[in-house]
């Protein structure tokens, strides 16, 4: 069955997001709201073990700060830090700060050239998912994707499988028409578990866990002068990573 579909995550794959940009968001809205925590690299990638901001939040409070739980209302005040920190990431985005990664803007052209069609699957919020791309690609790029599943639309966020099948609903397309990029374990086990074969560029954050399954696990998508280093898995027939690549390995998971 022929590659119709690229179906993106965002925060690690489309752009290194998370250790400058939104750590520090959190951080930003935790000072305006005058609390002392502050989460550095380390324990930042601990947290990203849970998907999705807002829980992210809550599970820190449950084993850091367990006294906040006595909280009244503490849904509503995750959902106004995370709103600000919302705002903090958008700010920081327009300055520029945060560029996509090796490729990734090279494989998004070459795939509008041939016709394919792209979509998103990310736990991020859909103002994250548009700021990233206004700002990192051009002020219509939100528009050359057919699909941004993003934030809240489903009721249960990565490891679990939900919010590709979602994509591949609205994009009526079946799992072997796709192909998914992602960059972290619990990213790899909700695109496989939704049935399609996925392509893993590691980051700081990720590199080493456990890509067990995915077509490729590379270093980036690499560029003509900046090698996509292969650490396991399938390996482009050129230095970096390009749509027949892609189309030869969707074939081969099918």
């Amino acid at each position: 069955m022929s590659l119709r579909a690229l179906i993106f995550d965002v925060d690690g794959t489309l752009a290194d997001t998370e250790r400058d940009g939104h750590r520090l968001a959190f951080n930003a809205a935790f000072r305006d709201a005058g609390l002392d925590w502050d989460w550095d690299v380390g324990t930042y990638g601990r947290l990203l073990d849970v998907t999705g901001g807002k829980e992210r939040m809550r599970h820190y409070v449950e084993h850091h700060r367990p006294a906040v739980l006595r909280t009244p209302d503490l849904g509503a005040r995750i959902a106004a830090l995370h709103a600000a920190k919302t705002r903090h990431y958008g700010e920081l985005l327009a300055t520029g700060a945060l560029p996509l990664r090796p490729g990734v803007a090279r494989l998004l052209l070459e795939a509008r050239t041939a016709g394919l069609r792209l979509a998103i699957a990310t736990t991020t919020t859909p103002e994250n998912v548009t700021g990233l791309l206004r700002h990192s690609l051009a002020d219509d790029a939100p528009s050359w994707f057919d699909v941004i599943a993003a934030g809240d639309i489903v009721a249960r966020k990565k490891p679990a499988p939900d919010v590709y099948l979602h994509a591949l609903e609205c994009l009526r397309l079946t799992a072997p028409e796709c192909i998914a990029l992602e960059d972290s374990e619990n990213g790899l086990r909700a695109s496989l578990a939704a049935g399609i074969a996925t392509v893993v560029t590691c980051n700081d954050y990720t590199r080493g866990q456990d890509f067990t399954g995915a077509v490729s696990v590379l270093e980036s998508l690499g560029e003509p002068d900046l090698p996509a280093r292969c650490v396991s898995g399938r390996r482009p027939q050129r230095d970096y990573v390009t749509l027949d690549d892609l189309r030869r390995w969707v074939d081969a998971a099918t």
